[in-house]
């Protein structure tokens, strides 16, 4: 079989890892649900230490966290009037890290 990376003459090239890289599925909306999200989602408050659930809403593209956090479930330590500061904790290696985002209202 070809390489997954070889081009229609088989030479290899390489795989782009972009900003959405591999989110075809991931960010896809059911059908009755597409479009622009509605006024009550603009009209929530937030206050410094809730917990929110971050789910990327593809229809915005502003203020989009990296695909990795989709799903993912902080604390508010930040209230702006467009966006919040997330807290929350990543694994990497061995070892637990404390990672702040700021993400839009739409995505929350």
């Amino acid at each position: 079989p070809p390489h997954p990376s070889a081009d229609a003459m088989g030479k290899l090239h390489t795989i782009s890892k972009g900003y959405r890289h591999g989110t075809r599925d991931k960010y896809a909306k059911k059908y009755r649900s597409k479009g622009l999200p509605g006024v009550s989602r603009y009209l929530t408050t937030f206050k410094r230490g809730d917990f929110v659930d971050i789910v990327v809403d593809s229809s915005v593209q502003k203020g989009m966290p990296y695909s990795f956090y989709h799903g993912r479930t902080g604390v508010v330590f930040n209230v702006n009037r467009n966006a919040l500061g997330v807290e929350m904790t990543k694994i990497v290696g061995n070892r637990q890290l404390r990672k702040r985002i700021h993400v839009r209202i739409e995505h929350v």
